[in-house]
């Protein structure tokens, strides 16, 4: 196997100073604000749409995208790429409608508004989920498929890849929300750039084993050699059907997957928290237009791989440590076929998607314990420069946590991808519960959102491991299943609401604020369009 030469570090070396060097640049212009909380944690009014659409991105796409979702490519094919494109239609929906009621009621963190729409209680349950979701699942799972990527392309030990990439997003991330929207900025560039280049190289590869050239005909022959590659919507005999159930990804809980990924998770909706209305919109609305590019740079080299794979190419590669064959190592194995130099490319694309991601999800981290639970039960009396120096600790220890506990997660057994799904399914249908009826019905409660954030939690993690009586749940699809708990959720939402006194907690809202512009109407317009015409073709 080919590592990195000269050339690929000295192209990788270029990508560091560039983003460690425009971090530090940031981080000095603006020393005086960095010790507030709300510029530390919010950026707040300091981004500008292109970069609260390209932060949104680079936070999101990370190794379980790069590793995982290409090995789902690599095993199931295009379907894989409904996350993504649900995702773009996911944002016009919250742009719309999830926005303008966080704005307009000054919310800031995912906590502060379940104590302001519920009570205190209910906003630390939830902001302990979130820490230990967080820390245990997304933390981990993005430093460990990191580590496995850039170790496999490097040659390097993985425990040095695992605490270098730890080490280089703790140096964005102590500079605060500022740093990490701007550079983020950069980090799209290196992703997109790198992870585009990887993909042509790979579909040349593909003419090239074929006796062909050029991308149209590499395409034509994945296409024809594998159309079971091909089809985003699987039939119940499938045998990914229990991953992505038929109509389910169109029509059943994906929605609840995605609304609840992009409108209720503090990891995401941080970045536009801080912007007025109309920039918070055109941040969501270009984070969109880039999610319908996701699957060319994480899916179909994937497939690509595969096509590979299938003419006899990196067959021992391809291995994993118990001999047999591991989907997950389709993108490193692929990386280590690019010529010179486009390889330290795509290792920076790589290196620039882990980063992102490990900064974004520390600096939420950082921001739910320090405002939602230090400065309210520990620390009322400490100053927005004490506050802000704890948040900086906790990114520290957040990633020292997820470090240690990493190995023993399982994170390579079910594969990357899957694994943080199934998990965070856990807790998506009570949590998107609570804020979807907490935004639309004022006679939601506190015990009705409680019963749907712990009673909701409870009975999808009896259901994962079968314990929940009824039915064999380990047969029902894992997106299924959270549709179901979604709906008992919502059951138990309505029951307690009409069964006990109206809490006069509603937020406010007016109809109004759901209007958008004519140039926002265009371009929601255009991404769902593309999106229609991407399900028809490969349907």
């Amino acid at each position: 196997m080919q590592y990195l030469q000269t050339a690929d570090y000295l192209v990788f070396l270029f990508y560091f100073f560039v983003v460690a060097g425009y971090g530090y640049y940031v981080y000095k212009k603006k020393k005086s604000e960095s010790n507030n909380t709300k510029d530390f944690f919010l950026a707040e009014g300091s981004l500008t749409w292109w970069a609260i659409g390209a932060s949104l991105i680079a936070s999101n796409i990370s190794a379980e995208q790069f590793i995982g979702m290409a090995g789902n490519g690599f095993s199931m094919g295009l379907a894989i790429s409904t996350y993504e494109w649900m995702a773009a239609a996911t944002l016009i929906v919250v742009a719309v409608f999830f926005m303008p009621i966080y704005l307009k009621n000054k919310i800031f963190t995912m906590p502060q508004f379940l104590s302001q729409r519920y009570n205190k209680t209910v906003s630390l349950i939830m902001a302990i989920f979130w820490l230990f979701l967080y820390i245990m699942v997304n933390l981990t799972s993005i430093l460990y498929l990191g580590a496995l990527a850039v170790s496999g392309i490097s040659g390097l030990d993985f425990w040095y890849c695992m605490i270098g990439l730890a080490v280089f997003a703790i140096i964005i991330t102590i500079g605060g929300m500022k740093v990490i929207g701007y550079t983020d900025v950069i980090q799209v560039f290196f992703l997109i750039i790198g992870g585009l280049a990887t993909t042509y190289l790979a579909i040349n590869l593909v003419s090239s084993e074929f006796g062909l050239e050029g991308l149209t005909n590499g395409f034509k022959a994945m296409t024809e050699q594998h159309d079971d590659h091909f089809h985003m919507i699987f039939n119940k005999g499938n045998e990914f059907y229990s991953q992505l159930p038929g109509l389910t990804v169109l029509f059943g809980a994906m929605w609840i997957v995605n609304l609840n990924y992009w409108g209720c998770n503090q990891y995401i909706t941080q970045r536009a928290l801080g912007a007025d209305l109309k920039t918070a919109r055109n941040g969501l609305l270009f984070a969109a237009f880039l999610k319908l590019l996701m699957p060319l740079i994480v899916v179909l080299p994937g497939i690509a791989a595969y096509t590979l794979y299938q003419r006899g190419m990196f067959q021992a590669d391809m291995l994993g440590v118990d001999g047999t064959l591991n989907p997950d190592k389709a993108y490193p194995v692929l990386l280590n076929l690019l010529p010179t130099g486009l390889k330290g490319l795509s290792f920076a694309a790589l290196t620039a998607a882990v980063v992102a991601s490990l900064a974004g999800k520390a600096n939420s981290i950082s921001t739910i314990f320090t405002l939602d639970i230090f400065k309210e039960y520990l620390g009322k009396d400490k100053t927005e420069e004490q506050l802000v120096r704890i948040g900086r600790i906790v990114i520290v220890i957040a990633m020292i946590l997820a470090i240690v506990i990493s190995p023993f997660m399982g994170i390579d057994k079910k594969g990357g991808f899957q694994f943080v799904q199934e998990m965070t399914g856990l807790v998506s249908p009570g949590v998107f519960a609570s804020f979807f009826m907490g935004f639309f019905w004022k006679r939601t409660n506190s015990a009705g959102a409680l019963f749907a954030i712990v009673g909701g939690f409870i009975i999808a993690f009896l259901m994962h491991f079968n314990l929940f009586p009824g039915t064999d749940w380990s047969a029902i699809p894992f997106l299924d299943r959270m549709g179901w708990v979604f709906l008992i959720c919502l059951a138990g939402i309505l029951i307690l609401g009409y069964a006990l006194p109206d809490e006069g907690k509603g937020l406010e809202i007016d109809v109004k604020m759901f209007k958008v512009n004519r140039s926002f109407a265009i371009g929601a317009a255009i991404v769902l369009t593309v999106i229609t015409v991407l399900y028809t073709v490969f349907y």
